[in-house]
């Protein structure tokens, strides 16, 4: 299938360009800012659908916001017509549309045209009217507040929120794609008022996008992880994450070492437990405690160990022989005293899950030899 795509070199058209890629599309005509005109009448002779993403929102003089989304649409349009190609075409609008300011005008005027147009060819055509659209690679200090506050927060950056009680109407770059190609390869799209819908919105204050933003760079310290239960801090932590520069990927933890060897936590979360890393010498002996309520999962990943147990009350040891050859999960019930034994000539590492964090003031455990 033979797609064009305007605007491909965008924020919405990279990521789309990069989706149908992924999705099998090879005959991609992809047309933005600095292509020679010449190649849209070529593209336009013989393209199956058309993606118009191209369009103008920070123009230097105000007359460009007619000339770039009313003028570029007219220009699209017309190549169409000479070709007697009546293909569908999907076209961004934005929310703005309906307001009365030079951007949102000419961006009714390209609405209205694609309409007319389709009326009079019977070309299918989806407008999608798109509220502001946050994910990774759209282009910061330009037009998207989350893009800015990902930058800066990031980099350490101040940022400016003039009014947190903001609401916004934000879409997902994924949600954005699934919905286009839904248009695309089933002609099937949720619609109101005769304009394309993205199904999911997120409807959230300016202050709380900046609350949780600031949480995501402070989880490298207090080793907290967003609520992935929320579907609007998930992508908004994966849009983050992209924003990160490139000598910042990792972050160093805290090493407790003595002669045994280390514990290390890696995640503390309040609602799905505490994980760590847990390194032990030859020959040495760790744990024999055990806890009321408090319960474990042990996975040794490397070296040979022995996992022993015994029901408090009780006088029979109970021993589990691990290994980092064969991963196996040793579950560490409560009202059991346990340890682990390096019984190896290197390292034992073994990865360690707790129902709950730490904590120093309540810690749920008891010291008895098994």
């Amino acid at each position: 299938m033979k797609i064009l795509v305007t605007g491909a070199n965008g924020f919405v058209g990279k990521n789309l360009v990069c989706e149908l890629r992924n999705k099998g599309y090879e005959e991609l005509y992809l047309f933005d800012i600095d292509t020679e005109e010449s190649l849209l009448d070529s593209f336009t002779k013989d393209c199956e659908f058309v993606f118009h993403l191209a369009g103008v929102n920070r123009p230097k003089e105000e007359k460009e916001f007619m000339e770039g989304n009313f003028g570029f649409t007219s220009t699209l349009l017309a190549f169409l017509k000479k070709h007697k190609n009546s293909c569908p075409i999907l076209i961004t609008s934005s929310i703005q549309a309906a307001l009365d300011n030079p951007y949102g005008k000419s961006k009714k005027a390209g609405e209205d045209l694609l309409f007319s147009y389709g009326d009079e060819k019977g070309a299918p055509v989806y407008v999608y009217r798109l509220p502001n659209v946050f994910g990774k690679w759209c282009k910061p200090n330009y037009n998207s507040a989350v893009a800015t506050f990902c930058y800066n927060i990031t980099r350490d950056l101040p940022i400016t929120v003039n009014d947190p009680g903001v609401v916004m109407n934000l879409v997902y770059i994924d949600d954005v794609l699934d919905s286009f190609m839904n248009a695309l390869e089933k002609g099937d799209v949720l619609e109101e008022n005769g304009f394309c819908k993205v199904p999911t919105v997120h409807t959230v204050k300016l202050g709380r996008i900046v609350e949780l933003l600031e949480g995501f760079r402070d989880s490298r310290t207090n080793l907290s992880v967003p609520n992935m239960s929320s579907s609007f801090e998930k992508v908004l932590y994966s849009t983050y994450l992209s924003y990160l520069p490139e000598d910042r990927f990792s972050y160093p933890l805290k090493m407790n070492s003595d002669n045994r060897g280390s514990f290390t936590e890696i995640i503390r979360t309040v609602e799905r437990g505490q994980f760590s890393v847990n390194i032990s010498k030859p020959g040495i002996t760790k744990g024999n405690h055990w806890h009321h309520t408090k319960n474990e999962k042990f996975l040794v990943v490397s070296g040979k160990g022995l996992i022993q147990f015994r029901k408090i009350g009780t006088t029979e040891v109970i021993d589990y022989h691990v290994s980092g050859e064969t991963l196996e999960v040793v579950d560490i019930p409560p009202g059991y005293t346990h340890n682990i034994i390096n019984e190896g000539e290197g390292d034992l590492v073994t990865f360690m899950w707790a129902n709950e964090p730490f904590n120093p003031d309540k810690p749920d455990t008891i010291f008895e030899k098994v």
